[in-house]
């Protein structure tokens, strides 16, 4: 439900399958930015916004998209719920002009049960492209509706939805029943039923008989009605589905021509590609590891300059400080505003090459493919296949990629995606996975050190798979469920909303956070190395006592140390491990990966210590924004000391064992 913060106030309901271009509608109707993706289960929650229309103001709200009423997932069952029960003065319906058969289907079903319902068919610019025509005012005739042809992309048809709208919201359109059989319908109208006027009779009469258990379970629910005393068959349930598709069937017959029947042939083609079992999985890999060489070659340049210009800025502030006490200067300057200097500047150069990359692909509707490819690994995992879009997500920022698992219905299976996310590195990992690649594995080719690169994703990937198989028969036993996977037609991205979305939406939300974390953590670390016990920081007593224990594992205190405190964002490891080194009491600057490699080299470092430290970094504990996150899906402080505990366990065990194995190979080789 939502409350009406203006009485006069309309609330809209935008409903409809998903990726028909539900949140596009709902962006241009009421100016919010809500991020639209190709592929679907994108709005999770109610998005809701708000527009003046005639001086009438309007709530809309984007619900999840849904194929039915009959819920089988979390999304779907919010969709159900508002559809049916959300006090919405009118409906607005969102279909895909270029597959309206399936979508008519849905909106059958929405009609029995919604009053003052508009239809809007949605990318018509799409399906005049594919050569298909249709006839918006038969198709209103027959479903004895208002249906409006938009193209929400290029902002056409919108004002003709706004008046059908505002008609609506005037003389709402009433229930309309699907013919049904007349056996069936004769059985339905002699049912008893005590429901509220609100709920159609006929509607909820048909639905019981069908021998559907969640419905009649969400049906008691809503009215506190018992229907027990109903018989059902379930059989039955076959006759009103089909009775639908029939009626859909029959109207698109009537209101769709086709002028060109080989409309789909260049989605084929590219499906062949894409998803084949020969050419879908190495064609991902090559473009992942063309997105990984992109984002490090083009992020060396801005991230030096960034650099540069902020660590300038120094000189500057330190003068407007002048009148503070010195310890405080150099606790705001060399503490916190160089742990932040640190953090932008490694973090916002790749972010900002990465997001847009990813954000094409999901654009473009190739995203989708990926989790199809991937769907048969996660179900031998006993995981749900949806689990390979939140993988991807992760990639971006773990926490958003935890978000995500809201898409999974199953408690069991999103609770499994969840605690494996962070086996994926985000963009605040890569930059020191580059830098460890590039300094001690691939010195001289960018090409290995993206090749690398994709290789340690690929083993992040493996793990996910393996611990998803582990938890699915241990603490998190069951059976992984099916779902249906829409892959939606390839669609040319927009490139200017696509960069505007990924740096406001993605980009500086990320990095907003990190910021937040990352500013009391530059306090901390400059206090650890400024106050002194018996002439020793308290950084260098803490890296000397974790040194028996990090030699187990092929590193030293110092990095040990740096990975602890690196908990509140990820990018801050290198710079604790530099100022450690180097006993300056705070952050340094390098100018070259080459000047860095030789510092840690003559620190002590060899590749067992790069390839231990790239292990820990690929392998350890979420960052504190995601921990955050993590608490918020789950509401348990188990499970997220169990996402904690997890992987940091796992890159500790490969690490002795790398360390091991070394050992022995050097007294034994």
């Amino acid at each position: 439900m939502i409350n009406r913060s203006n009485p006069q106030e309309i609330i809209v309901a935008l409903g409809g399958n998903p990726n028909v271009g539900k949140s596009t509608v709902f962006n241009q109707l009421t100016g919010m930015n809500q991020h639209t993706g190709n592929w679907s289960g994108k709005t999770v929650d109610n998005a809701v916004g708000r527009c003046v229309y005639h001086g009438v103001p309007y709530l809309f709200v984007d619900i999840p998209g849904t194929y039915s009423l009959s819920a089988n997932s979390a999304e779907e069952e919010i969709a159900r719920d508002f559809l049916c029960f959300g006090d919405a003065d009118v409906t607005v319906l969102v279909a895909d002009a270029t597959c309206l058969e399936r979508n008519l289907h849905f909106i059958l079903q929405v009609r029995e049960v919604v009053s003052g319902l508009v239809i809007c068919v949605n990318l018509m610019d799409e399906a005049k492209k594919k050569g298909l025509t249709i006839d918006l005012k038969k198709m209103s005739s027959l479903l004895n509706l208002p249906v409006v042809g938009t193209s929400a992309r290029k902002k056409q048809g919108l004002e003709a939805l706004c008046q059908e709208i505002e008609k609506a919201a005037l003389a709402p359109s009433l229930p309309q029943p699907v013919t049904y059989d007349k056996a069936l319908s004769t059985i339905a109208q002699s049912l008893s039923l005590n429901l509220p006027e609100t709920i159609p009779h006929s509607w909820a009469a048909i639905h019981l008989l069908s021998g559907n258990q969640e419905f009649r379970t969400f049906l008691t629910k809503q009215t506190g009605v018992d229907f027990s005393h109903i018989e059902s068959k379930p059989e039955w349930q076959e006759q009103i589905v089909m009775a639908s598709v029939l009626q859909a069937e029959e109207i698109y017959r009537q209101c769709v021509t086709c002028q060109n029947e080989h409309y789909h042939h260049r989605d084929r083609i590219l499906d062949r590609i894409f998803t084949s079992k020969l050419t879908g999985i190495p064609v991902m890999l090559l473009l992942l590891g063309l997105i990984f060489w992109i984002t490090m070659v083009g992020a060396n340049y801005p991230s030096s300059w960034l650099s540069s210009f902020l660590f300038s800025l120094e000189k500057p502030l330190k003068q407007l400080l002048s009148f503070a006490p010195f310890w405080m200067q150099e606790l705001l300057i060399d503490g916190i505003f160089r742990t932040l200097a640190w953090v932008i500047s490694v973090m916002l150069p790749p972010m900002a090459i990465f997001f847009p990359l990813f954000t094409l692909l999901e654009d473009s509707g190739y995203l989708p493919r990926i989790a199809f490819n991937l769907d048969h690994l996660f179900c031998k995992a006993n995981a749900h296949g949806k689990q390979a879009l939140t993988m991807c997500m992760g990639l971006g920022c773990n926490a958003c990629g935890v978000a995500g698992c809201r898409i999974i219905d199953s408690p069991r299976e999103r609770l499994i995606a969840i605690l494996t996310n962070s086996f994926v590195p985000c963009n605040g990992r890569l930059p020191t996975l580059v830098a460890l690649i590039s300094m001690f594995l691939a010195s001289t080719s960018s090409g290995m050190s993206a090749i690398l690169l994709t290789a340690t994703i690929l083993l992040g990937v493996f793990m996910t798979l393996l611990v998803s198989k582990i938890l699915s028969f241990t603490v998190l036993s069951g059976v992984s469920s099916s779902f249906v996977l829409e892959l939606p037609p390839y669609r040319k991205p927009q490139f200017g909303q696509v960069i505007v979305r990924s740096v406001f939406d993605r980009t500086l939300f990320v990095l907003g956070r990190a910021v937040i974390i990352a500013a009391p953590a530059g306090a901390l670390i400059w206090i650890l190395a400024n106050v002194t016990i018996s002439d020793v920081t308290l950084l260098q007593h803490c890296t000397q006592f974790l040194n028996p224990f990090a030699s187990l594992f092929g590193i030293d205190g110092v990095i040990f140390l740096a990975f602890l405190l690196g908990f509140p964002a990820n990018e801050i490891v290198i710079p604790i491990i530099l100022m450690s080194y180097l006993a300056t009491g705070k952050m340094v600057e390098y100018e070259s990966l080459e000047q860095l490699r030789e510092l840690l080299t003559a620190n002590g470092w060899t590749i067992q210590t790069a390839l231990s430290t790239l292990i820990l970094c690929l392998f350890h504990f979420p960052c504190g924004t995601t921990c955050q996150t993590i608490y918020k899906e789950t509401k348990s402080i188990k499970w997220t000391i169990v996402s904690v505990v997890l992987p940091t366990a796992i890159g500790l065990f490969l690490c002795f064992f790398l360390n091991l194995f070394l050992h022995i190979i050097t007294i034994y080789g």
